[in-house]
């Protein structure tokens, strides 16, 4: 790590440095916002902080081209989302963040498809991503929250380092993830080894990815989605609220009811802050969730009177109530409330124009959109 090298750290001026700096501080900024994207159904997988940067990295490093850069995304995304399945999320029933988890081994496919790894190198690659999966849950119980933004920086800089060791002969077990001792077994309480290979080569899963519509942990969209309708079609302010039921899976109940977040990230990973703050502020810009709303009295006061309730049934959808001081009840049944393909641009837009200028921030998006025809990366700063 250090300058001289070929791979740029998004968002941050100066000259290119070798990698894994880029990848890993790219990784960590995505989270930082929590605005990195997902997968439907959930696998405990973060695509775009966990396999992109390292991929961006090692192309601009190794001058590859746009279509290069998908092939390794792509790559990636289809090993780690089966993982990720692989694992029915049993991985964070024993208390690990699951995109520490299955993140180096998305890492360590993108970065070795861009080092042209053979097939022994590559299971090398995967053998020693193993053992570098990690990130403790245990920041959800209260503290300490901004821990979870380093946890995909370290997949993603895990992911690299697994694939640059197996390039230079570095060997790891080929039963990394079936063995005795493998990652199924080590980090799972229940696992389903058929999900490994089910659809490879022919479902590809990476479509399954999707993008996150407010800053926020994924739990909260349905119900932050659902309260930001109900608002504007009813015209009520969050002083005018008496008290909130949010029904959900039992999972989104027990980890993610934080009425008093210690910190800004916990604040983002609680369902009850994130929707009082939905009420107060414009829930789709990074910059309402700062330590002023951490701090203001309204939002703090809202959270307190919303209520989590249990209901196994769906993923992360259920059921909003909202009870005015005027006696009015208001319901509405939330969905996933992830961000839709038409509203990509109108995002895209809303978090460059201030950096960019509105010219730019469009220019940017068109060629994004033919990445594939692009025979350098060096533009991607």
């Amino acid at each position: 790590t250090g300058p001289g090298g070929s791979s740029h750290i998004r968002g941050r001026a100066g000259p290119p440095v070798q990698a894994p700096a880029p990848h890993s501080l790219t990784a960590r900024s995505r989270t930082r916002f929590e605005l990195d994207s997902l997968t439907r159904p959930g696998a405990g997988a973060h695509p775009g902080a966990t396999v992109l940067p390292p991929a961006l990295a090692i192309a601009q490093d190794r001058g590859a081209d746009g279509r290069a850069l998908i092939a390794a995304f792509v790559a990636g995304n289809e090993v780690m989302i089966r993982i990720g399945r692989a694992t029915g999320h049993t991985n964070e029933a024993r208390g690990f963040h699951a995109p520490g988890t299955t993140g180096p081994f998305g890492g360590a496919v993108a970065a070795g498809h861009l080092l042209r790894l053979d097939a022994r190198a590559m299971a090398n690659a995967l053998g020693i991503a193993g053992s570098l999966c990690g990130g403790l849950l245990e920041f959800s119980r209260g503290d300490g929250g901004m821990v979870k933004r380093l946890h995909l920086g370290r997949a993603s800089e895990a992911g690299v380092l697994a694939a640059s060791l197996a390039a230079g002969g570095f060997a790891g077990p080929r039963t990394v993830l079936e063995g005795e001792f493998g990652f199924l077994k080590v980090f799972c309480t229940k696992w389903d080894t058929a999900e490994l290979t089910r659809g490879l080569g022919e479902d590809f899963v990476v479509s399954t990815t999707v993008l996150k519509r407010y800053p926020c942990h994924a739990t909260a969209h349905a119900a932050v989605k659902a309260v930001r309708d109900l608002q504007a079609e009813h015209s009520f302010t969050g002083a005018e609220v008496d008290a909130i039921t949010v029904n959900g899976t039992p999972r989104m109940v027990e980890r993610h009811n934080i009425a008093e977040p210690a910190d800004l990230m916990l604040a983002q990973y609680s369902i009850p802050f994130s929707v009082a703050l939905a009420l107060c502020r414009e829930a789709r810009d990074p910059e309402s969730w700062d330590e002023r709303a951490l701090a203001d009295p309204q939002i703090r006061a809202l959270c307190r009177r919303i209520r989590l309730v249990p209901e196994p049934k769906g993923e992360l959808g259920g059921t909003v109530t909202i009870a005015l001081l005027d006696g009015r009840r208001l319901e509405r049944h939330a969905e996933n409330g992830m961000l839709e393909a038409g509203e990509l641009a109108d995002k895209f837009l809303r978090l460059t124009r201030t950096a960019l200028g509105e010219n730019g921030a469009a220019a940017l998006f068109e060629r994004l959109q033919r990445l594939e025809q692009e025979k350098s990366l060096d533009w991607l700063t």
